[in-house]
């Protein structure tokens, strides 16, 4: 379990920002409290917000995001585990390729086609088990789409949903790919540049447009 519980680039559990965080937010109960704690926070402390999707470092380092107003899902999915490990729970990054059937039609019109690659959640070691909790959706993003919050009780896998409280499809696990100690982000970043180029550059033509005028 030690690389599952080390400080790293990323995941820096030893940040003050972070142990400061983790010690608001965990309370004094079991691990499997400290968890459900921990993931409420963070979920809906920063919003997700795809504009926040891009490839510099600094975006991945947990005590960023946590000072950070809205963070995208891979971010949020490291601070997680930056957390966890904060208060001695082993944790990894894990990823899978989803279809999210209620993407915006904007940002479908900026992919190669309909797989979100590399969705990242993360996974816990609590109560003897390896469990998955994902906290990118925040309840104020769930409210306004009409999805169901993704709830989590530190025991059993939180993946999202397939479908929403209307009915309608929401997210396909495609596949999964796989869990790592440290933010993998030559991978993540190969990949990105392989799978999502035109967004990438579409979120960053959007964000100086909005730097400008502001």
């Amino acid at each position: 379990m030690d690389d599952t519980l080390r400080p790293t680039r990323f995941v820096d559990a030893d940040s003050p920002v972070v142990r400061a965080y983790a010690e608001a937010h965990a309370g004094s109960g079991d691990d499997v409290s400290k968890a459900v704690n921990l993931y409420y926070a963070l979920r809906d402390a920063v919003s997700y917000d795809m504009r926040a999707f891009a490839l510099d470092e600094d975006r991945f380092v947990a005590s960023n995001v946590l000072q950070s107003k809205s963070a995208f899902c891979v971010p949020k999915a490291v601070a997680l585990a930056a957390l966890a490990r904060a208060v001695g729970i082993p944790s990894r990054i894990g990823f899978a390729d989803v279809r999210n059937h209620l993407a915006s039609p904007k940002l479908l019109a900026l992919m190669d086609d309909d797989i979100f690659h590399w969705h990242a959640y993360t996974s816990l070691f609590v109560d003897g088990k390896w469990v998955k909790a994902t906290p990118a959706f925040d309840i104020g993003l769930c409210e306004r789409h009409g999805v169901k919050p993704l709830d989590f009780d530190g025991r059993e896998d939180s993946i999202f949903q397939p479908h929403d409280q209307a009915g309608r499809p929401h997210m396909e696990y495609v596949a999964f790919i796989g869990e790592f100690d440290d933010m993998p982000f030559d991978g993540f970043a190969d990949a990105m540049l392989t799978h999502h180029r035109r967004m990438l550059e579409g979120l960053d033509e959007d964000r100086r447009a909005a730097a400008t005028t502001n």
